[in-house]
């Protein structure tokens, strides 16, 4: 694969790219100081591209009683278990930024377990990875545990899709190759 390349399949990106999408990287390219792999991955069928940021941004940046950090480690437990080289680099590098806590970011793309979590992260996290292993064994007592630490119903459906979420990107990304973006690797330590 090309060191530049976004993934091992030879898809180049739509050229020129429709205004809209160009935009959008541009400020992808203002706001983080590069265009991210995945978004460049997915930039040889546009319709694909939007589908998948209309899905992202709904999920990790659209309204919800979860926070950014919180969706944020949840994409790292999800591509933990998954060993989702891309998006333990990107997610992690989002962990570190939004916690301010590089120490956090490692432990929770290596185990995160071993973080000083709070009980209601703990729930969240242990739900989240429960999705990932096992989904179809997922029963009331799993609900009823979040709600016990004090999510609502509509928070654990927040918590399923970015579960879900990842869990579908974590296979197109290891099915692909999708190789993250170099400067993930330094950011906020």
């Amino acid at each position: 694969m090309a060191h530049d390349a976004p993934t091992a399949l030879n898809l180049p990106m739509v050229d020129p790219l429709p205004a809209a999408t160009q935009k959008y990287f541009d400020v992808c390219q203002q706001k983080l100081g590069m265009v991210p792999n995945v978004l460049r991955a997915y930039a040889f069928d546009i319709d694909k591209l939007n589908a998948f940021a209309a899905m992202y941004n709904d999920l990790m940046l659209g309204g919800s009683n979860l926070s950014k950090l919180e969706r944020e480690m949840i994409a790292v437990v999800v591509s933990s278990v998954n060993k989702c080289y891309y998006c333990l680099t990107a997610h992690g590098a989002a962990v570190r930024e939004l916690s301010g806590n590089p120490i956090l970011g490692e432990q929770m793309v290596m185990n995160w377990r071993v973080a000083d979590l709070d009980a209601r992260q703990t729930a969240m996290l242990a739900f989240a990875e429960n999705l990932t292993v096992a989904s179809a064994k997922t029963s009331e007592s799993d609900r009823q545990a979040l709600r016990d630490v004090g999510f609502s119903d509509r928070d654990i459906f927040d918590i399923a899709s970015v579960a879900g979420f990842f869990n579908m990107t974590n296979r197109v990304a290891s099915a692909t190759d999708m190789r993250p973006n170099d400067a993930y690797h330094a950011q906020s330590r």
